[in-house]
């Protein structure tokens, strides 16, 4: 007799199982259990009377343990692999530039101009996938910021602390794509510190904006919606005389607020915030990247791709996609389009195309590709929807 709470969870484990688009068959393989156990799991006749199977479940479907068990704890999966630039990231993270700015005796007034330059040079590598590059550059940069926030004239610091500020959201950006969680966190946590220093809402903004990139990333939902629907509304007051980047700070914001909504099955919401987000864009047009946000209408057509996917909507996302050209976008931006074609394409078990998808999005960001949870899931779900692989599948899983 199943109860309540086990009907439930078997209907949830269906439902995802189905969003991904594997038959029990296939489910039941990635678990290395029976079909017949699947099957009784999700009519509710089986009971999951382990914290280690629902693990497991929560793990091959891609979805918080606490989606599936509300009293069940979160439990944080460690990612297989490790980016080359991961260590060296977190590394120069880790370092007490702070302490050694405050302890630095140093004659010379800050280079503004250098440290600019430097900066932007920083987002470039950020947007490229170079984080090997990124990491090396920000050793040397970091502290230089952090002793001029200090060094710099009254006049100056403004200005100097949106510079540590921006510099951190690429430190943070580029850690949250590469699987760290926890670091990008500190690194996005800096950021907003800098930007309140520095007197700047809209920097301030970016900095959650940036931290509701981390929450997804770690599958915080909840954290996610609760940040970017606060900040978003924050900005109300900021947007209604129409200034652009203010406009492009809250579209983004409400970019965010879509995803979430769409990872925690909110479609309605989902797809509202997606409305609310396309007239920001209208109001702005393409061609702006206002705090490193790409926000615009072309970006928002990939997010209505990317909450289509996350719904189960492969058909809708598809036809979405048909008339996208993100060219114009950042590589990193391009490629986060293209898994989400490939995880549409899987849903409809258009297995080729989905092997096409994540080839373009290797090409576009291989470093990051490597390190994401969701790259190494997505190809073991086509290799068991497989009956024989293909040798680009195969090669792909041995990159992972």
């Amino acid at each position: 007799m199943s109860t309540e709470y086990e009907t439930a969870l078997g209907r949830k484990i269906a439902s995802h199982r189905k969003r991904r688009g594997l038959s029990q068959k296939e489910f039941a393989g990635l678990l290395d259990r029976s079909e017949a156990w699947v099957s009784q799991v999700e009519r509710g006749v089986r009971r999951v009377d382990r914290m280690t199977v629902l693990e497991k479940v929560a793990e091959v479907l891609d979805v918080p343990v606490a989606e599936l068990a509300a009293e069940a704890p979160v439990v944080a999966s460690a990612a297989a692999g490790e980016s080359p630039g991961a260590r060296q990231l977190r590394l120069v993270l880790s370092t007490a530039h702070s302490l050694q700015a405050t302890t630095l005796a140093e004659p010379r007034p800050p280079d503004i101009q250098a440290l600019q330059a430097d900066v932007e040079h920083a987002w470039e590598l950020t947007h490229r996938g170079d984080y090997a590059d990124l990491a090396e550059l920000l050793e040397a940069l970091i502290p230089r910021l952090e002793w001029a926030t200090r060094a710099g004239s009254v006049e100056e610091r403004p200005g100097l602390f949106r510079l540590l500020a921006t510099m951190y959201h690429g430190c943070g950006a580029a850690l949250a794509s590469v699987g760290e969680p926890e670091a990008a966190w500190i690194a996005v946590d800096r950021a907003v510190v800098a930007a309140e220093r520095a007197g700047d809402p809209l920097l301030m903004a970016a900095g959650e904006f940036r931290l509701c990139i981390v929450f997804l990333g770690a599958r915080h939902y909840e954290q996610a919606a609760r940040a970017s629907g606060s900040a978003a509304d924050a900005l109300a007051p900021l947007t209604e005389d129409g200034e652009p980047e203010a406009v492009a700070v809250r579209g983004a914001l409400t970019l965010q607020r879509a995803l979430a909504a769409g990872r925690l099955n909110r479609a309605d919401d989902a797809y509202a915030y997606l409305r609310q987000a396309k007239q920001f864009a209208e109001r702005i047009g393409d061609g702006r990247n206002d705090h490193h946000t790409e926000f615009g209408p072309t970006n928002v057509a990939l997010h209505e791709v990317a909450v289509a996917v996350d719904l189960g909507d492969a058909g809708v996302a598809l036809r979405a996609a048909e008339n996208v050209d993100a060219s114009d976008l950042s590589p990193e931006r391009q490629a986060h389009f293209h898994l989400d074609l490939a995880r549409a394409h899987a849903q409809r078990r258009q297995l080729e195309r989905a092997v096409d998808s994540l080839v373009r999005a290797r090409e576009l960001l291989p470093e990051a590709f490597r390190a994401k949870p969701a790259v190494r899931q997505l190809v073991s779900d086509l290799l068991a929807m497989s009956p024989r692989p293909s040798d680009q599948l195969r090669e792909l899983a041995r990159g992972l």
